[in-house]
């Protein structure tokens, strides 16, 4: 009794009647109506699983299952047992759902990571050839069919030859008499066919009448001439009727033989949809699948964000407010839990959202809560929540407790006594948690304003001795309260453990928000205030509370805004991580894009260097044919020599000198920093400190002598401080005069912006004196892109346009420092 009380208590039946709309079938949505809820852990985890599949297969699927034709044909079963004879109507509906169930078995056997759903239709018959007779015998109308039998197919021929007999006499008689009849129409009565005929009028067309107009103007006859036809059809007609019955009958006889086997294939049909349902529903909810723990194995039951299934169904459909989320972590020592605070400020509702989500983990329902979703498997969900007064049992707001209380003892004292005596004594002694397990019943056990309704001396005392022997025969005990002595119980017995129900006294409301380890004020006062009881009341009702009760309030709310503070930390400190996160991301996808530019520099400049070997190579070549044209003079000798020469000083690469034992980086060279796995160019050279600056990529830095080498592996030699020499006169710098040469020339038309930066950041690197850029006019782009690097390269002093003579502003000069 106590069960279905709970059950009620938790409004469970509307959850089922949310759940029953996901349902795609008649029996799938009465069966969602009627939920059952498992006796075993073993039958909620394969209804988990099951759920659990039915979920990865939509979502993998753009349609999902589809149950269209299955119907709810029980009915009709039970009659064609009892020799009862089908419809139509109900023997298309078995077909169509032998169809249904055949398509839903071939999409899940088309998976092959559905190993609970595949064995659940493994045995699913669903008769094609059952099937194909029905269709046979019956069309889309639920008619029977003439091919149902040769015998019916006769008949039929024979009435249609009949019937046009009859409608060309009666056609006849219509053109004779035409002045006679009220209008040119062959009609039936009671299956007989008549012409409507003018009543003043009636002998001229003797016959029978079989209706009258309601004016009493017209009369419906049946001429006599063609009486005996309207017989004889009459009696075809019910040959008809019988040959009909007797092909339903066959069929009926067909499905009476498979009986069983359509049963099953209905419940399976029925355990898929309510799958599906429970699956759609979680997926709606944005429920994840819970973990059922052991306690005694030391398992936390971790429920975050953990939402009420009603209220946000509320909140979707009738437009409520928005849900707040409660976090329940309980540690495995952990048997009672005292929720206290201000009344309005959810701890009923917090009460109703734990008891919810057992259940719905019970039937195999994903929970509302951010995953993961650990608890444990209650074998019963006990409430007393709200108020049993009542008049006609003359119960009050006490005794309506007391009773249910009563109830709830005695179910867990029935669910004690199915174990042995042994774990009977075992379970009336006080826990020794956290020391050894308890083996205790594994209920849960929600108690709403425990020993509210009496004295508050008595039932404060009532309340804790309620709860002390809950601890020791109940898995789980959460309890709201507004007595003082009950939040001191948890310094006294590990197994407590206080919460409460938040208040923001600014606003003077509840946030809803659920604060673990620090016990609630109720805010009595403050709210009646609030409410618009009179300030000299409250002021007055403040003076009769006693310093201490205040003194503790000032305890409590110096606890709650250490929480708040903590909690604005952590937020904080989250939000940096994440930043740090993002930022580390950011910086690696420029590495990223680093190597790839370096990379793709690297072949534009082999593919250069190929290019150019190939023109020399084909400049040699001339210079080879043109000697090879008769006999060369010494003076066309001299000339080629001077031509190759040339062509070798334009292509032929200089060879780095190899660097030297003892080696010091100086301006321009290329050296590696081991600690960074990253190759610099040097920008600076190493000052007396013994600190150089290098650049690699677009990132500049100072570095450490000894932290760099060259590439080949040398280290630096270390920099010896020179004792200060007496100051000389430095004569001023002779000036050197600004001469292009094909050495300062760089050539960049037809480059890229990429490939030119290439280009230019190495020529710059080596330059010790003015470097004239070749970029062309083109678009313009090039000579952007070229003028962009320069500016912000720190090598250069400035750039300018070319004299007219050397290309003008086709041709830019660089200054280098």
């Amino acid at each position: 009794m106590i069960q279905s009380e709970t059950l009620e208590l938790l409004e469970w039946h509307r959850l089922c009647q949310h759940l029953a709309t996901f349902a795609a079938t008649k029996l799938g949505a009465t069966a969602a109506r009627h939920l059952k809820i498992p006796d075993s852990q073993i039958q909620s985890e394969q209804l988990l699983e099951q759920t659990k599949e039915v979920y990865q297969l939509e979502t993998r699927q753009t349609t999902g299952l589809s149950f269209e034709g299955i119907q709810d044909i029980g009915d009709s079963l039970e009659r064609a047992e009892r020799s009862g004879v089908l419809v139509g109507d109900e023997l298309l509906a078995i077909a169509t759902t032998l169809s249904g169930a055949r398509s839903l078995r071939r999409v899940i056997d088309n998976q092959e990571d559905l190993p609970i759903l595949t064995d659940l239709v493994a045995d699913l018959r669903t008769y094609p050839e059952l099937e194909q007779e029905i269709h046979r015998c019956i069309d889309e109308r639920a008619q029977v069919t003439d091919r149902a039998s040769q015998k019916l197919g006769e008949i039929r021929t024979d009435l249609r030859r009949l019937r046009t007999q009859i409608t060309q006499k009666l056609q006849n008689i219509l053109q004779a008499k035409s002045g006679a009849v009220q209008e040119q129409l062959i009609t039936q009565r009671s299956d007989r066919f008549v012409i409507p005929v003018k009543a003043p009028q009636k002998d001229a067309i003797p016959g029978i009448v079989h209706d009258t107009s309601t004016s009493g103007a017209t009369l419906y006859v049946e001429p006599h001439s063609v009486v005996p036809l309207g017989n004889q059809l009459r009696q075809i007609i019910r040959r008809e009727q019988a040959e009909e019955e007797a092909v339903r009958r066959a069929l009926t006889e067909l499905v009476a033989a498979v009986k069983p086997d359509l049963e099953r294939l209905l419940a399976i049909a029925t355990t898929l949809d309510l799958a599906t349902a429970r699956s759609r529903y979680s997926y709606w909810l944005g429920a994840n699948p819970p973990r059922f723990i052991q306690r005694q194995d030391r398992e936390i039951i971790t429920l975050r964000n953990l939402r009420h299934p009603l209220l946000v169904w509320q909140q979707r459909h009738e437009q409520g407010q928005a849900v707040v989320p409660v976090d329940l972590l309980i540690s495995p020592q952990i048997r009672v839990v005292t929720i206290t605070g201000p009344n309005t400020g959810g701890k009923t509702v917090t009460l109703k959202t734990l008891g919810l989500a057992a259940l719905m983990a019970k039937v195999g329902l994903f929970v509302p809560a951010r995953e993961p979703v650990e608890m444990p498997w209650f074998d019963k969900v006990l409430a007393d929540i709200g108020d049993e007064q009542s008049l006609q049992q003359s119960l009050s707001t006490f005794s309506g407790h007391i009773r249910r209380i009563s109830r709830i003892l005695e179910a867990i004292s029935d669910e004690g006594h199915k174990g042995d005596k042994g774990d009977e004594e075992v379970s009336n002694a006080p826990c020794p948690m956290p020391h050894a397990p308890c083996p205790i019943p594994n209920s849960l056990v929600l108690l709403d304003e425990v020993g509210a309704g009496t004295d508050p001396v008595e039932g404060s005392a009532l309340a804790i001795a309620l709860l002390q022997y809950l601890a020791n025969h109940a898995q789980l005990t959460i309890a709201t309260t507004h007595f003082g002595e009950l939040k001191a119980l948890k310094y006294e017995d590990d197994r407590f453990e206080n919460a409460s129900v938040e208040f923001d006294e600014s606003t003077l409301s509840p946030t809803y928000r659920l604060l673990w380890g620090i016990p609630g004020r109720s805010n009595a006062l403050t709210i009646a205030l609030r409410l618009g009881l009179k300030p000299e009341v409250v002021e007055q009702a403040k003076t009769q509370v006693g310093e201490a009760t205040d003194e503790v309030n000032q305890v409590i709310a110096g606890l709650e805004a250490q929480r708040r503070r903590q909690e604005t930390k952590a937020a904080e400190a989250q939000s940096l991580l994440q930043q740090a996160e993002r930022l580390y991301q950011e910086v690696s996808a420029k590495a990223a894009s680093l190597e790839e530019r370096e990379s793709s520099l690297r072949a534009s400049q082999e593919i250069a260097v190929q290019q150019a070997i190939a023109q020399a190579k084909g400049e040699i070549a001339q210079v080879i044919r043109r000697l090879q044209k008769g006999t060369p003079t010494a003076q066309e000798a001299q000339q080629a020599t001077n031509a190759l020469n040339q062509i070798g000083q334009l292509y032929q690469p200089t060879t780095p000198a190899k660097p030297k034992a003892g080696f010091m980086p100086k301006l321009g060279d290329r050296v590696r920093i081991p600690k960074l796995g990253q190759i610099a160019d040097v920008i600076t050279a190493p000052d007396e400190d013994g600190e150089l600056s290098v650049r690699f990529g677009l990132m500049k830095m100072n570095v450490k002598l000894q932290d760099v080498e060259s590439l080949d592996g040398q280290k630096p030699e270390a920099i010896v401080k020179a004792k200060p020499a007496p100051a000389a006169v430095t004569p001023p710098p002779q000036s050197v005069p600004e001469i292009r040469t094909s050495q300062n020339t760089i050539d960049l038309r037809g480059k890229r912006v990429a490939d030119a930066e290439y280009i230019l950041d190495k020529a710059i690197s080596e330059a010790t004196s003015p470097l004239w850029i070749i970029h062309g006019y083109g678009t313009g782009k090039l000579r952007q892109g070229v003028h962009a690097f320069l500016q912000q390269h720190s090598r250069v002093k400035n750039y300018e346009p070319a004299e007219q003579a050397d290309g003008g502003s086709g041709v830019t000069v660089a200054h280098i420092k």
